[in-house]
């Protein structure tokens, strides 16, 4: 059940930030879908695979939303863009960010360094995922392109 819920709420979330960065309105689901896509994934590897590692779960998270926004790119000819920076946004480590910079703010610095660092890791995976997706549906796509 909360799986449900946690997927809901990622798809408004994405939806809702297709709508602030202006995505085409018919691609608002999609935007939707894609950011549930990459929060399930982020889920599914931070609980059942990783044992709770969110850095890692994030680049899975990550490499889920490029790949499907990808897909949905080639798919409705449109750029890749629309669809992964609404998706990505639940993955975003902004209550992570935001505990570091409370805790400086309270001169707690051993506790702000320890979330700064855990925002920079999850941030730096984040990019990575998309990266490498990037790369890899370059090749598949390549090497498709040469079968045919």
């Amino acid at each position: 059940m909360i799986w449900a819920i946690n997927g809901i709420c990622s798809f408004i979330a994405s939806a809702m930030f297709g709508i602030i960065f202006n995505s085409p309105r018919n691609r608002l689901l999609h935007c939707g879908f894609v950011g549930l896509v990459g929060w399930l994934a982020y889920l599914a590897a931070r609980d059942l695979l990783l044992g709770g590692d969110t850095v890692k779960a994030s680049f899975i998270g990550a490499f889920a939303v490029a790949v499907v926004a990808h897909l949905f790119a080639k798919r409705y000819r449109t750029p890749m863009i629309i669809f992964s920076v609404a998706g990505i946004i639940p993955l975003v480590p902004g209550g992570t960010a935001y505990n570091a910079m409370r805790n400086v703010m309270e001169t707690h610095y051993d506790v702000a360094t320890v979330h700064a660092m855990e925002a920079f890791m999850i941030s730096g995976s984040i990019a990575m995922g998309l990266v490498f997706a990037e790369v890899i549906i370059q090749l598949v796509f390549k090497r498709r392109a040469r079968a045919v």
